[in-house]
């Protein structure tokens, strides 16, 4: 269901989050994130189960959001406005124009994920990842590979913010976030539930992710772009492993890393 507002100017009340663009961190403050791009929006409408509080689209976007606005079980403001207005949101073309915002859901506890998550349990925890752009990856990555859960350390960029959940073209809908205020404590309770903590980590040629035992509960731990892992962080981790290498290349990007470790994962679980 749904209620159509059309509109020529930005000033209602209801528009703060989209006259806001520029200030995500603000949004995550509230409760309530963007989302930005048709498929993203396509999937929060479609295939989550989270309260929308308001969608703003073009003129001409309408007929094609119909049906499932429609069939929404919520009563949904949609905001509908010439493209020449909505560009002045960002104050460049917007691509396909189509925006909406989501309130962030109750996050789940390690607890609860380890309750729910059938075994043999992949977990992926995130430490010290700055660039919102590169959370959204991660978790984009994690959906890809079956992760049960996605633990963010607090000195980590929101999952919520806009160019996160744009990022992980709406798979964040799909993967259980727990955003933690110690990711050291996180990982203790991780470990004594029997999850191995496998930590990726560069500077190691003691193992690989394919010579890692990945079989089994396991949490894949993942340092930050710059420095990786923080030294606590590593030293809690049962094992560390590292891609091979050749001398001229440091490092890959953290996503990229991901991909490979669950990857191997998948592949030593007889996923084909």
């Amino acid at each position: 269901m749904f209620t159509r507002h059309a509109i020529s100017s930005l000033d209602h009340p209801a528009l703060a989050p989209y006259r806001t663009l520029r200030r995500p961190i603000e949004h995550v403050r509230q409760g309530i994130f963007v989302a930005e791009g048709e498929k993203v929006v396509r999937r929060l409408l479609n295939d989550s189960r989270f309260e929308v509080v308001s969608v703003l689209l073009p003129d001409k976007w309408l007929a094609a959001y119909e049906p499932l606005l429609a069939a929404h079980p919520q009563t949904v403001p949609v905001f509908t406005a010439d493209c020449r207005l909505l560009e002045q949101l960002v104050g460049f073309h917007l691509y396909q124009g189509v925006l909406a915002v989501g309130r962030i859901p109750p996050p789940p506890t390690v607890a609860s994920l380890l309750a729910n998550a059938p075994r043999p349990r992949l977990l992926v925890a995130a430490d010290g990842l700055s660039n919102a752009e590169n959370v959204g990856v991660l978790v984009r990555n994690c959906a890809a590979f079956s992760v049960q859960g996605l633990l963010v350390g607090e000195t980590c960029a929101s999952p919520w913010l806009r160019r996160a959940v744009r990022n992980s073209m709406g798979n964040i809908f799909q993967v259980p976030i727990v955003e933690t205020a110690s990711m050291l404590d996180e990982l203790r309770l991780l470990r004594a539930a029997g999850v191995r903590l496998v930590a990726a980590h560069p500077h190691t040629e003691q193992h690989t992710p394919a010579t890692t035992d990945l079989t089994g509960d396991c949490c894949l731990v993942l340092g930050s772009e710059g420095d990786g892992l923080r030294r606590e962080v590593l030293a809690a981790c049962d094992v560390a492993a590292a891609i091979p290498m050749p001398p001229t290349v440091d490092s890959l990007n953290v996503t990229s890393a991901a991909a490979v470790f669950l990857y191997e994962a998948a592949r030593q679980r007889g996923r084909q």
